[in-house]
């Protein structure tokens, strides 16, 4: 049986509207046992992911633990972006056991949830196993969550893809959410994201401006 190609995207790929971002404890006594990725890495993918839904307006619910006695406060590359934006505190390691952001879900309404943060093996697992169990899609940006070492981080993400998650990077989920650059409404944004927080290719998008005046477009 033959098979016709048609150029619309696959429904596997996120759109702007189409999903909820939970970026879940990116706090101080977090990091400083995270030795799965290094903190100036960490801290710049958060940063590319929270930027990257700022820009596409893509409803965000911003999450600590035990903020003011003991795990301190979100790193400000992630709530920059969402300025006046309430944090969420939780006691409840896993974000889905907290009423406040689950009533928060249910307000966005979005089923497809992008989820980021510390640490892996805990605070992402928890919510990825247990939004999946209630009929959830869930992606996990596995270069935006760190953990105590690197094998921790690794099969914490094995166990999540086995159960159903779906793992992406950071410079992916904002080129995701681009993917045509004839966009032009979005184009400076993503382009002007990705050349503060997007490493080599960011520099690349730089030389070649500067140079050549070269457009992805």
């Amino acid at each position: 049986m033959a098979i016709t190609a048609t150029a619309t995207p696959g429904k596997q790929l996120i759109t702007p509207t189409d999903h909820a971002l939970i970026m879940i404890d990116f706090q101080s006594q977090m990091s400083f046992a995270t030795r799965s990725i290094d903190a100036i890495t960490l801290r710049n993918n958060a940063a590319l992911v929270s930027h990257a839904a700022a820009s596409f307006k893509v409803p965000t619910i911003l999450t600590t633990v035990a903020e003011k006695s003991f795990s301190g406060p979100m790193f400000s590359e992630v709530t920059e972006p969402f300025p006046g934006q309430a944090l969420l505190d939780r006691t409840s390691m896993n974000t889905w056991e907290d009423a406040a952001v689950i009533k928060r879900v249910n307000e966005i309404g979005k089923t497809r949830i992008v989820l980021a943060g510390l640490w892996t093996s805990v605070c992402i697992v928890g919510p990825t196993l247990s939004a999946l169990e209630q009929g959830f899609e869930v992606y996990v940006v596995s270069d935006a969550c760190g953990d105590v070492s690197v094998e921790a981080h690794n099969r914490a993400m094995d166990r999540m893809i086995q159960a159903g998650a779906r793992p992406m990077t950071a410079l992916q989920y904002l080129l995701e959410l681009q993917r045509d650059w004839a966009r032009a409404d979005s184009y400076d944004s993503t382009t002007g994201i990705a050349k503060r927080f997007g490493g080599s290719y960011g520099l690349g998008i730089i030389y070649a401006k500067s140079m050549f005046s070269a457009h992805e477009g």
